[in-house]
């Protein structure tokens, strides 16, 4: 699974995109707030192709929460601390455990949210009821990775896959005249060398319990 609404030139998804990494090898396409700022992927995410928008949308939202492959289900939420007025996710997830029958014994969890305070929250209330709760949307990578007590996977931020010379991604000049001007003004992908950033959840296929999480960091020139 990828989180993927940043890689069309660095903001929102398209069907292009979403091809190239599905026939990399991905199986399912996670995202967050930045899933509507191409307005092309919008048809795309009621259609075939496996991409998920947050499950904690209003009703009526265009897409899908969640999808289920065989025995595993993989799940895309997202937070509301400094992130805007969604539904609640806590009480989503609440509601997809108990009407989903039959539920997959291996849950992985996107949880895409800002504050570290409602991501560690999430894993903690989710703890023993799925496979992994996996944070993403800063794009800073954390070194809390760890299978709790209970046998969930929890990482804070798995981090981003792009460019090191950057900030956060965007150009570094264009984003300090912005923290220097107060202006706003289009922000460029970083050039250069570039990093991957990524976790490898392992979990017993049976139980759906974690059995370990290994952060993965790789540099490429």
């Amino acid at each position: 699974m990828a989180n993927a609404e940043n890689v069309a030139g660095g903001l929102g998804l398209t069907s292009t995109t979403a091809k190239e990494l599905l026939s990399a090898g991905v199986d399912v396409l996670t995202s967050g707030n930045h899933i509507w700022a191409q307005k092309e992927i919008i048809p795309y995410l009621d259609g075939e192709l496996p991409i998920l928008r947050p499950l904690n949308y209003p009703p009526g939202v265009p897409g899908r929460g969640y999808i289920v492959n065989n025995q595993a289900m993989v799940v895309n939420l997202m937070g509301r601390t400094f992130m805007g007025d969604f539904d609640c996710p806590f009480r989503a997830m609440d509601k997809l455990l108990a009407e989903l029958k039959p539920k997959p014994p291996v849950i992985m969890i996107d949880f895409h949210a800002e504050a570290t305070s409602e991501k560690v929250a999430m894993g903690r209330y989710l703890a023993g009821r799925v496979s992994a709760v996996l944070g993403t949307h800063t794009h800073v990578g954390t070194i809390d990775a760890q299978v709790l007590a209970q046998g969930t996977a929890y990482v804070t931020d798995i981090g981003m896959t792009g460019p090191m010379d950057s900030i956060i991604g965007d150009d570094t000049e264009a984003v300090l005249r912005r923290f220097l001007t107060g202006m706003p003004h289009h922000l460029s992908v970083g050039k250069g060398k570039t990093m991957f950033n990524a976790v490898l959840v392992r979990v017993a296929d049976d139980s759906g319990r974690a059995i370990s999480i290994d952060r993965i960091y790789r540099e490429v020139e």
